[in-house]
């Protein structure tokens, strides 16, 4: 443990006397956590912002299904493609087959073949003997295919860096190349690390013929951290002008249950808050068998595997709170993620048995996936 230095070692023992006494009385302000003192937080942090689902009563996770590859690489969003197989993008690392030094990038692209069960992932754009070199450098929040072409949200480099701007990218072979988009949302219009909702293979079941895309309202740029007042921002676009920025309207509330949009960034609401923070990432999927929309982000702190999930009949809401609970994975896993996505291609028709890619730092800085149910309220009748 590191220590408080008041000057001599009387103060220190004086230090220690107060602290334990200011915990025993219930007062204690500074718990210790891991190897340093942090400032506690109140105790409501864990109480969810939403009422608890009607739907999804319950989630649980097989640990016995855990699955990590690619030691070093993280972020993996993921999306289903039209030609069967599912793409993602990873960050800092070799990516699959490689590690944190061998096969290195900023950013990379792999194609993921298989069931569940049985999968490969092959480098695409970068890492580890790729296909494809990689052309950029950034990290990726969000990525989707639709009509055969892929699209993914990129942030530059990494740390505070990532929330100097959000720039979409295009690629029509799969990931073999891209090409960047020639305008982008800055640090400045406080929308930061996009990602996209998804629906089923190639966007297949979506509800229309927009492209909903989640971004976090960014409050304080200091470092990747959970953000407050926590915010998230809806944005939509025709499917067929992904990259025209003039063509992107912003959720601006309800009225009469129906979404306002409008062209303006500054007249935007967000879509969904919480007031413990949310996350520098999030991810929000479709599940058809339940006709629900399923929101993962963090509160609380980053890093600690504070997964907060949330459902909703269309993607503005209104949310209710599915799961949320701190150190994800304890103790099976080390407690230390911070992005969580659910892989539609490996949905059960029922929406019921799903399984859950998600990273992290340190031993879960990797590629990671564990199988999982939700339990309705009509299958628990």
């Amino acid at each position: 443990m590191e220590r408080f230095v008041f000057g001599n070692r009387k103060f220190l023992l004086f230090g220690l006397i107060i602290i334990i006494a200011l915990g025993i009385s219930g007062l204690i302000l500074f718990p210790v956590l891991g190897p340093r003192l942090v400032p506690a937080l109140p105790a409501e942090v864990l109480r969810p912002p939403y009422p608890a689902s009607s739907i999804i009563i319950e989630v649980s996770f097989d640990w016995s299904s855990h699955d990590r590859r690619a030691p070093g690489s993280d972020n993996w969003p993921i999306t289903w493609g039209a030609d069967g197989h599912q793409y993602t993008s990873w960050g800092d690392g070799g990516g699959f087959g490689g590690t944190n030094n061998d096969g290195r990038v900023s950013l990379g692209v792999a194609r993921v073949t298989g069931s569940a069960d049985d999968y490969t992932g092959h480098n695409v754009w970068g890492g580890k003997d790729p296909e494809n070199p990689a052309q950029f450098e950034g990290k990726s929040y969000g990525i989707i295919s639709i009509e055969g072409i892929l699209y993914k949200w990129v942030s530059p480099l990494s740390d505070a860096n990532n929330y100097e701007e959000a720039r979409l990218a295009r690629s029509s072979d799969y990931g073999a190349t891209w090409t960047l988009a020639d305008w982008a949302f800055t640090e400045a219009d406080e929308l930061v690390l996009p990602t996209i909702c998804q629906f089923g293979q190639d966007y297949a079941g979506a509800r229309d013929n927009y492209v909903y895309s989640y971004a976090i309202r960014l409050n304080d740029a200091r470092s990747l951290k959970v953000q407050r007042p926590g915010q998230i921002d809806l944005m939509r676009v025709p499917v067929d002008r992904m990259m025209d920025r003039m063509a992107y309207e912003f959720f601006a509330g309800l009225d009469n249950d129906k979404p306002i949009w409008t062209t303006d960034l500054e007249a935007r609401s967000p879509v969904f808050e919480d007031f413990n923070g949310v996350g520098w990432t999030v991810s929000v999927s479709y599940n058809p068998g339940l006709d629900r929309y399923i929101l993962a982000t963090e509160h609380g702190r980053s890093f600690q595997g504070n997964l907060g999930l949330f459902d909703a009949p269309e993607p503005w809401g209104p949310w209710t709170t599915v799961h949320y609970e701190p150190e994800f994975g304890s103790p099976q896993i080390e407690a230390s993620s911070f992005f969580w996505n659910f892989s539609n291609k490996w949905l059960s028709a029922d929406g019921r048995d799903f399984v859950l890619v998600f990273t992290g730092i340190g031993e879960n800085d990797s590629w990671n996936t564990v199988r999982g149910r939700f339990t309705t309220a009509s299958a628990a009748r």
